[in-house]
């Protein structure tokens, strides 16, 4: 750990070399240089203008001086709509190489890391933290090829992309003009990577073996072999038990004082991803062989990864004149910060949440607690035995192989055609996990998306199931927007919140690929509000996140202690702001369980626009052809998330349908 933090520090220190290096091209020059294009082409005045300005910003002392500024842009401005065309058709075509190989190379270097492929070697950490990619943009500019594209396509901002309308070239041409804006050092883009993987392998390995852990009164609940992935599998376990009676009320307990222990980092590192001791979270004491032994707390890791992922990031800032949340938002997201606060915070005031909140506590039977933001009991499945779902899933996916083979038949059963479902399916491979699991798309044609899960020798469990259910959504939205959009450039989703509303739309069928019916007539109803409540949890994780990033950025030069100790109590402010009023307890950690803050920062956010778009799409999909209408909305690409939600469903992107709905439902 604390290497990584010194070859971070050393990374951002060396880059301080390229400041001197930015050129100031004469205003005069830049004037002039736009002066002469336009009286070439009197047609493009704005662009000429965007465009001439963007790569005097970006131009530096080794790239020549003013006269070569000046020459360059005099030389490679194309006045030739049909020139410039073919130019952009090339350059899309060389990028999806470029972009295709790299993401093959990083998919490779990265496969031992991710699959299921026996212990890991340090040798496998240093590939895997390894970015083939992060001299590409120093070597694209170096030979001018950047500054082609800038002159040629510049950036447009927010409101201008918004404007664009339905002109598909135009959002292409956009596109392109997205690829360089700024001009990061190489070194920085290494830390960047270096301090993302080495979070994302700690959290990896960041396993509970529940089958050594006690409940209040030193008895062990859990199956001797059951080992869960911190949080995604301990937040299941939650869910998985609220069918089983006293029993399961005694483990949902026993799994948040787990919960509790590593937010707190009072958690003995000899209890993570080892099942030599037994554990007792309430007391915090561990056994071996009968006897009580000392214990050694993890302290402040789990923070000090966070840590490094801004350390690497506040590095950047300085080349892109914005911060990293900045740029997750403004640039990533193409939401504002504040519109994102604003739709998340109208809802968690909602005062519906408190009637549904008093529906739990009815169904439940006693008050709520605090993991009950992960209450399952409106889904269909959570009065099902599980038992005979793992079953079900471990006869039909006993292996990767064979999941592999029968991606066709659940397209199939989702009403693709059998002729779609081969094309989809046959751009998709199933790969054995080494965590929970996630999707890996392909960046090129001829490519195929991956479908990391993970199954264990047994077969696929049901909650397994339900992840690689998930998974394969992204795939099929992978595959979609890349092979089957009219322009590379647009190839994708607006924003990751995109490919997770199909993940969810996917997943919430997972019964339904089973052959299994809920007969309920209330079944819309429990629908509508068990996305209610899952909005409702994952939106205050997501403001934690944000605001963790905001503190991190008000105190640059914090320790690990000194983060744990903001996030514990901004998890308490959000928690009694937003949940106390519902759940009647005060001054809850629950919030800071989620391993995304750790290695995928920033990102919590993504699942909860997931979750709004899900519902719109939802909404609209009721009726209609779903394989048709998810191969239709899913071709538009890469548009800005505004343009892309009105041309998919005919509305904005809003709560207020949700909001709605609950309130018939109450009625």
């Amino acid at each position: 750990m604390e290497n990584l933090t010194k070859r971070i520090c050393i990374m951002l220190i060396c880059s301080l070399a390229y400041l001197n290096g930015q050129a100031a091209i004469d205003p005069s020059i830049v004037q002039s240089t736009i002066n002469t294009l336009t009286a070439k082409d009197n047609s493009n005045k704005n662009g000429i203008e965007k465009g001439v300005n963007q790569v005097a910003r970006l131009w530096q002392e080794t790239d020549g001086d003013n006269a070569a500024f000046q020459t360059f842009c005099e030389t490679n401005y194309i006045t030739d709509p049909e020139v410039k065309y073919q130019t952009f058709l090339k350059i899309s075509d060389y990028m999806e190489t470029i972009y295709g190989h790299f993401n093959e190379m990083s998919l490779r270097l990265q496969k031992n890391l991710h699959l299921d492929n026996g212990p890991l070697l340090s040798i496998d950490e240093k590939f895997g933290s390894y970015s083939p990619s992060s001299h590409l943009s120093d070597d694209l500019y170096d030979n001018k090829i950047a500054f082609i594209i800038a002159l040629n396509f510049p950036h447009l901002t927010l409101e201008e992309k918004e404007a664009l309308g339905t002109d598909r070239k135009a959002w292409a041409y956009a596109r392109m003009g997205d690829l360089f804006t700024e001009r990061i050092p190489a070194p920085l883009k290494q830390a960047a990577s270096n301090a993302e993987s080495d979070a994302d392998i700690y959290i990896s390995q960041y396993n509970i073996y529940m089958g050594h852990v006690a409940n209040k009164k030193g008895q062990l609940l859990f199956p001797q072999d059951m080992v869960l992935l911190s949080h995604w599998n301990l937040r299941d376990e939650i869910k998985a038990n609220y069918n089983k009676g006293k029993e399961g009320l005694d483990k949902q307990r026993t799994v948040y004082e787990v919960m509790k222990r590593i937010i707190s980092q009072e958690i003995p590192v000899e209890v993570i991803n080892s099942g030599t001791y037994e554990w007792d979270p309430y007391a915090n004491t561990i056994r071996k062989d009968g006897k009580e032994v000392k214990s050694t707390p993890e302290s402040t890791i789990r923070y000090q990864k966070m840590l490094n992922n801004f350390k690497a990031m506040q590095g950047i800032d300085k080349y892109t004149g914005d911060t990293y949340i900045d740029r997750k938002f403004n640039d990533d997201m193409e939401v504002a910060l504040q519109d994102v606060e604003k739709l998340f915070d109208e809802f968690l005031s909602a005062p519906e949440l408190k009637e549904v909140g008093k529906m739990i506590s009815k169904r439940l039977g006693r008050k709520l607690e605090a993991y009950d933001i992960w209450y399952d009991g409106f889904k269909a499945r959570s009065n099902l035995d599980e038992t005979k779902l793992d079953a079900q899933t471990q006869a039909l996916y006993p292996d990767a192989a064979t999941l592999d083979k029968k991606l066709p038949d659940i397209l199939i059963k989702l009403g693709f055609s059998a002729e779609r479902a081969n094309y989809l399916a046959d751009k998709i491979t199933v790969d054995a996990a080494r965590g929970s699991g996630h999707a890996w798309g392909a960046s090129m044609k001829g490519q195929q998306s991956r479908l990391r899960t993970r199954i264990p020798s047994s077969g696929m469990n049901y909650k397994g199931y339900n992840i690689a259910i998930h998974e394969f959504g992204h795939n099929v939205e992978q595959t979609l927007s890349l092979y089957d959009v009219d322009y590379y450039m647009l190839h994708g989703v607006p924003n990751t919140a995109f490919t997770e509303a199909l993940a969810f739309v996917f997943q919430k069928r997972d019964l339904e690929i089973l052959g299994i019916t809920d007969p309920n007539p209330e079944k819309q109803a429990m629908d509508v509000l068990d996305k209610i409540w899952s909005m409702y949890e994952i939106c205050g994780v997501s403001m934690l996140d944000i605001s963790v990033w905001k503190w991190m950025y008000a105190h640059p030069d914090a320790t690990a202690e000194q983060l744990k100790e903001a996030t514990i109590a901004l998890s308490k402010e959000i928690w009694n702001k937003y949940y106390a009023p519902v759940f009647g307890v005060k001054d809850e950690t629950v919030l800071a369980v989620y391993s995304h803050m750790i290695s995928y920062p920033l990102y919590l956010s993504a699942y909860a626009f997931g979750q709004i778009i899900e519902f719109q799409l939802d909404q609209y999909l009721e009726g209609k052809d779903f394989a048709n209408e998810v191969e239709r909305i899913f071709r538009q690409g890469c548009l800005t998330p505004n343009q892309w939600i009105i041309l998919a469903t005919g509305n904005p992107l809003t709560v207020e349908p949700m909001l709605e709905a609950v309130r018939e439902v109450i009625k």
